[in-house]
């Protein structure tokens, strides 16, 4: 079982704040990489995710509020948790492709996946045509 996972950005729906109103990933973001990284996976009909700072694995169904996490305020103790996090909820996928801008793929996303128990089903990619 394969899914795609992509890491959270700062830019959220501002409408949203303070509201405690709890949406799903494709409400909240709305920078245009990741509102493209979700319309390609909604489009090809697989499984996804995003790895949230603050939520650690996001499910398309889930909701959760709005949030500000800056990765570089991540906490050791968080690190931790969002780890445990992403083992827990992707043991059970043999392939977990993981879409990233070389570029700007920050250091906490990096050390995440180079610490996790399943960083041997890891794939990173980084154009969306490899969603199939």
């Amino acid at each position: 079982m394969r899914i795609y996972v992509t890491h959270c950005s700062a830019k959220k729906d501002n409408s949203l704040k303070g509201t405690g109103k709890k949406v799903t990933p494709n409400a909240l973001y709305t920078t245009t990489p990741l509102q493209r990284f979700m319309n390609k996976c909604k489009e090809k009909k697989v499984q996804w995710a995003i790895f949230s700072d603050k939520y650690g694995v996001w499910f398309p169904y889930e909701k959760h509020e709005w949030y500000e996490k800056d990765p570089d305020i991540v906490s050791e103790q968080e690190f931790k948790r969002l780890v445990k996090d992403f083992e827990e909820k992707l043991r059970n996928h043999d392939e977990i492709y993981f879409y990233h801008n070389p570029g700007r793929f920050h250091p906490l996303y990096k050390r995440l996946l180079r610490e996790v128990k399943v960083k041997g089903k890891i794939v990173l990619f980084s154009h969306l045509d490899e969603i199939v």
